[in-house]
């Protein structure tokens, strides 16, 4: 950790600090950067406080443990460990969908958009990819799916389906809860096994109020990451009623997944995982808070999506130099990015790096910012 000098702070001038520093404001992704530096230090922590249990390719030891904790977070019956969340998804839909081979995914899913066909082209289960460029799909949408699937001159029946919330490719916004009900209730009903995309499950629970079990309980499955707000190094959690994932550490394995010493990763997401919730929760409630009083000030506005997460929508004055705004608030340790396209400043996500300074700090450095701009 970088040691600070007393007035550091206040003084425009003074050399920034990396991301991952004590006092740095990081409005980008859903956890707190971690340098290699960090990651060394943390498992030295991890060591002295409570040590490592040895894993077998992934069986035993803290992956073990990790699996039993994630599987009580969830109300799920057991969870098993994956070193990707692609993985994670793909075999859930594989064991899910049996011998029924069609799987109903957003469009805008990571699994349809950002995954190479794997499910497809490895497990030969054909995706249906619905609500085009959309957030998610709707009931009436789903009940034409499955009725186009079995109405056919060959009945080609639907096994599963997915929802990915958040949906990162629409700005992190959410499914609503009472919607996912309405869908997971109707697939119940006919017989369609369902899985819940939920890498960012808890920037969702944070968003809305509705714990993580709550939605969880809608679906058969559901998939958690471990590396993208846990601190591991990579890692992802799937969590079901435990016919669905009793003997996967097979199939695992025979996609290659079946990592030897994982138990680095896995007792790093489990001190990770260790009160996230509450810390998340005070994060999202503080930056809904600052974002108030950033409202007050000209040349500024930040919105919200009705049905959002983490990532709030800003805008500021067409006059404004945006890369010199960066750079002043890099200068305090607050970290903002423009894109690589218009190179402007477009949206803030909230993680807990934001617990690291007072509001009334960072109020002042947008403060200067603007003004110096």
């Amino acid at each position: 950790m970088t040691t600070m000098k007393t007035g550091e702070l206040d003084n425009p001038q003074a050399e920034s600090r990396p991301e991952d520093s004590e006092t740095g404001v990081v409005f980008r992704g859903d956890g707190e950067p971690a340098s290699p530096g960090l990651l060394v230090s943390r498992l030295a922590e991890v060591e002295a406080e409570s040590g490592f249990d040895v894993d077998s390719y992934s069986l035993g030891g803290s992956v073990a443990k990790l699996e039993k904790y994630f599987a009580e977070a969830l109300g799920k019956e057991a969870a098993i460990f994956m070193p990707t969340g692609t993985l994670a998804n793909h075999l859930a839909i594989r064991s899910l969908c049996g011998v029924r081979r069609r799987a109903i995914v957003q469009e805008q899913s990571h699994l349809y958009q950002d995954s190479g066909d794997c499910v497809t082209q490895l497990s030969g289960i054909n995706l249906v990819p619905l609500a085009k460029g959309k957030c998610c799909f709707d009931l009436e949408e789903l009940k034409e799916a499955v009725h186009e699937s079995t109405s056919g001159r060959v009945v080609n029946p639907i096994g599963a389906m997915m929802i990915e919330s958040p949906v990162r490719r629409q700005q992190g916004q959410v499914v609503p809860f009472l919607e996912m009900k309405e869908m997971t209730d109707y697939c119940r009903g006919e017989g369609i096994h369902t899985h819940l995309d939920g890498a960012r499950l808890y920037m969702m629970t944070a968003a809305s109020g509705t714990a993580p079990q709550e939605y969880a309980a809608l679906f058969d499955t559901v998939y958690v990451s471990l590396y993208k707000y846990f601190g591991a190094p990579f890692g992802a959690i799937l969590a079901g009623d435990s016919k669905w994932t009793d003997g996967m550490y097979h199939t695992r394995r025979m996609f290659g997944g079946g990592l030897s010493h994982a138990y680095f990763a896995a007792a790093l997401a489990l001190q990770g995982a260790q009160g996230f919730e509450a810390r998340f929760n005070q994060a999202m409630a503080k930056g809904r808070q600052l974002f108030d009083s950033l409202n007050a000030l000209d040349r500024i506005r930040v919105t919200e999506f009705e049905h959002g997460s983490n990532i709030f929508p800003m805008t500021l004055d067409d006059a404004l130099d945006h890369q010199a705004i960066v750079n002043c608030l890099r200068e305090r340790d607050i970290f903002v990015y423009a894109s690589e396209e218009g190179g402007s400043i477009s949206s803030l996500s909230v993680n807990t790096t934001i617990l690291r300074q007072s509001n009334d700090r960072i109020l002042g450095a947008f403060r200067s910012a603007l003004d110096g701009s």
